[in-house]
């Protein structure tokens, strides 16, 4: 009697893990913070999850959609602020926090001005920053009306910051900007000549407080056409 015959797998590998948003997510997060956002492609995500690209949009609809999901997955590291924090005081802490998110990210900062995103994470940070500026007296429209302001300058801070320091030349341009009005001349530019001393006066973490400072108080006094 011949021995029985043992069936062999034709498998040369393990059994794919089954494909969901999450990993999908996860793994261009991945790819995001090692290689850049020029890298995040449905073709590059459908390679490393072994299947095809077409699948993938059963789970994210186009890229402008993953996108959303890439920033808020980063939302999930910001912290808000305790409270009996003053109220200025715990935006611009939100506000930085979310700055200093992005700007590790620019290339995903730059393709945020432009996205609506609406992930829960991003939810909660309008909410945050709703909540503060309600607490402090501020009109619910206006409230409503300026933290699309805060966060696009916070977005927009980001992107220029992080695109300056991604770039070699940003150094020597700068040095040129700071020559140039060093040297303009006081008869032929008289502003630039009383404020010369002033222009790149401040640390880059001063002139942002100011900046979420000075955009606050305005969207605390000014009220809207609608009000």
């Amino acid at each position: 009697m011949s021995p029985r015959r043992v069936p062999v797998s034709r498998r040369d590998r393990p059994s794919k893990p089954p494909l969901s948003r999450e990993s999908l997510v996860a793994v261009a997060l991945g790819i995001l913070q090692e290689e850049g956002l020029e890298r995040v492609t449905m073709r590059r995500l459908a390679a490393e999850l072994d299947t095809g690209p077409a699948s993938l949009y059963v789970y994210i609809q186009n890229t402008a959609e993953l996108h959303g999901a890439l920033l808020d997955e980063l939302l999930c590291a910001l912290v808000l602020p305790p409270g009996g924090t003053e109220w200025r005081d715990a935006v611009a802490e939100v506000l930085s926090g979310y700055t200093a998110i992005l700007h590790r990210e620019p290339s995903l900062a730059r393709s945020v001005l432009t996205l609506r995103p609406s992930g829960p994470n991003y939810l909660r940070l309008v909410d945050e920053l709703l909540g503060l500026m309600t607490s402090g007296g501020v009109p619910v429209q206006q409230a409503a009306w300026g933290v699309d302001l805060l966060l696009q300058l916070a977005t927009a801070t980001a992107a220029e910051q992080g695109t300056r320091d991604e770039s070699a030349s940003a150094d020597g341009e700068e040095q040129l900007q700071a020559m140039a009005v060093r040297e303009a001349s006081a008869e032929k530019y008289p502003n630039i000549g009383r404020a010369r001393g002033e222009l790149f006066s401040g640390t880059g973490e001063q002139r942002q407080r100011w900046a979420f400072e000075a955009l606050l108080n305005g969207i605390a006094a000014v009220p809207t056409p609608l009000g």
